[in-house]
């Protein structure tokens, strides 16, 4: 038993669980901002381009209970009154959640690759290290007087 909780706690103090663990935790309270992004200030806009409809409470009802109209059924009551319903709407949501989500992601990630650029020096291109023959045009040290592939001679270079 000892030797299985070594293994753990030796597992659980890696570095890339750790983050792992942060980036989850980071992730939620992201994700609790997005929401409120959407639900507050998106989805208005959206009700309000569509005629006030409301995507949240849209619904199609499959079954309803008996003694149960229609018209006593809300997304938020459905299930207590045991009607069947395909909540279309809060898919729709979701699928708007995600997609904002995933552009808000990609954005943070590009800004952060950008900053991550700034600063840094261009690599200086490599000096040479061969040069052509001029007989056969094969490839030769640069430091080579005598091609090995023709043997003729490869003139200095000039400075």
């Amino acid at each position: 038993m000892k030797k299985i909780a070594g293994e753990f706690k030796e597992f659980i103090m890696r570095g890339n669980v750790m983050d792992l663990a942060v980036g989850v935790i980071i992730g939620g309270a992201f994700q609790t901002i997005v929401n409120a992004f959407i639900n507050d200030l998106i989805m208005p806009f959206i009700g309000l381009l569509t005629g006030g409809i409301n995507f949240n409470e849209q619904f199609i009802i499959l079954k309803l209970p008996e003694g149960v109209e229609a018209s006593q059924v809300t997304y938020a009551n459905a299930s207590e009154l045991g009607a069947s319903i395909w909540g279309y709407g809060a898919f729709i949501t979701a699928v708007i959640n995600f997609l904002i989500m995933a552009l808000v992601v990609f954005l943070l990630v590009k800004g952060i690759n950008k900053l991550s650029k700034i600063g840094k020096k261009k690599e200086e291109e490599a000096a040479p290290t061969t040069k052509k023959c001029p007989h056969c045009c094969e490839e030769v040290n640069i430091n080579a007087t005598k091609c090995p592939h023709c043997t003729g001679d490869i003139p200095a270079e000039e400075e």
